[in-house]
């Protein structure tokens, strides 16, 4: 119960890579975090790549980043449709600016890239994004989780236990920063 108390923004889409939106929103939720899954339409039931379902529960467009303290953006196909949202580009910004934790894993990084918040930054992900992170000012590093200022990365499915590790990690330096203000 390390992340009780804090609440975390859980982005999905169309598509979301299954693994890479349920490890590490349990992981989350065994920590004792608040987590609200959030997409384009409230209550929209949506199918991940391999078939599992997932529903958000509330819009998108309806959140402010200053009444959370992180926001997740799982992998798959969904990232690539999330981008194309302003509500959703506002938001990661908004964290980013912020000074909370951004975690994206796998294809997440172009919401990142199309956000404004990966320039200057180590990043990682799915080597079919490689190319978009680097195009658009961020320094590809080939290792499966670590953290660059308040971004959370991780690279692919195989890499969810360090990704979550990172994840929990950074929310609870947050947490105890936070408590000394």
């Amino acid at each position: 119960m390390r992340l009780k108390g804090m609440r975390v923004v859980y982005l999905i889409g169309p598509g979301f890579e299954d693994l890479e939106f349920y490890v590490p929103l349990m992981r989350l939720k065994e920590e004792g975090a608040d987590v609200v899954v959030a997409g384009p339409k409230a209550g929209e039931e949506l199918i991940g790549k391999g078939g599992l379902t997932g529903r958000a529960e509330v819009n998108v467009a309806d959140l402010k980043a200053e009444d959370f303290d992180a926001i997740v953006v799982p992998g798959g196909w969904a990232p690539d449709k999330l981008r194309r949202y302003e509500a959703v580009k506002k938001l990661v910004r908004d964290f980013y600016h912020q000074g909370k934790v951004v975690a994206m894993i796998c294809h997440a990084g172009l919401v990142g890239i199309s956000a404004g918040i990966v320039k200057g930054h180590e990043a990682t992900g799915s080597e079919g994004i490689k190319d978009d992170l680097i195009n658009a000012g961020a320094i590809w590093r080939d290792a499966p989780a670590f953290r660059s200022g308040n971004i959370v990365w991780g690279r692919v499915v195989a890499d969810i236990p360090d990704f979550c590790r990172e994840l929990i990690q950074a929310l609870i330096e947050q947490k105890e920063k936070t408590q000394k203000v």
